[in-house]
């Protein structure tokens, strides 16, 4: 689960690399006047040359409305999503048993699962039910393992999950399969 620590040392190295703090940055992009998520990863990353990770948590951070949560679980589960906080630790449980090298990356609707690059997401799409979008190449779907259709483009497929055992080992098998083939 990504944690308020994590959090933390993410915004940490991402100052220890660029040389400013988050507070410095976000001045700067007020200064500029952006209000793009994309506009203002391209600026850093064009005249900063900032790195993508970097750059992405920058302008997260930057474009959070004054008193929005912060911590990515809170601001994905608050309200009427938080009974399905059981199914995302049991998705978070069997991804880190995948390998050292999985991390989590929250995104502004669901949290990115990577290896070297994006194997899988977690979505809170409604408020019983959190979709778990995979890479899967080569694999045609089935009654559980739809194609991603219009869910998301950065997947292809979707599995819809509405109870935290529904996190089975067939769920599991076709996490392992996307996470090997996210090499």
């Amino acid at each position: 689960m990504i944690t308020d620590q994590a959090v933390e040392k993410r915004i940490a190295s991402m100052e220890a690399a660029t040389g400013r703090t988050r507070d410095a940055w976000h001045h700067q992009v007020d200064r500029r006047g952006l209000t793009s998520h994309g506009k203002i990863v391209a600026w850093l990353k064009q005249e900063h040359g900032i790195g993508h990770g970097h750059a992405n948590l920058i302008a997260l951070r930057a474009l959070e409305p004054a008193g929005t949560a912060t911590d990515p679980i809170e601001r994905l589960y608050g309200g009427d999503k938080a009974g399905l906080l059981p199914i995302h630790a049991a998705l978070v449980r069997a991804a880190t048993l995948l390998g050292a090298d999985v991390t989590f990356a929250p995104k502004k609707a669901y949290i990115s699962i990577r290896r070297h690059k994006q194997f899988g997401l977690i979505q809170p799409s409604t408020r019983t039910r959190i979709d778990l979008g995979l890479k899967l190449i080569g694999s045609g779907p089935t009654e559980r393992l739809e194609a991603s259709g219009s869910f998301n483009a950065m997947v292809s497929h979707r599995i819809r999950l509405e109870h935290a055992d529904a996190v089975d080992r067939l769920v599991v098998a076709w996490l392992q399969q996307a996470y090997e083939q996210g090499c």
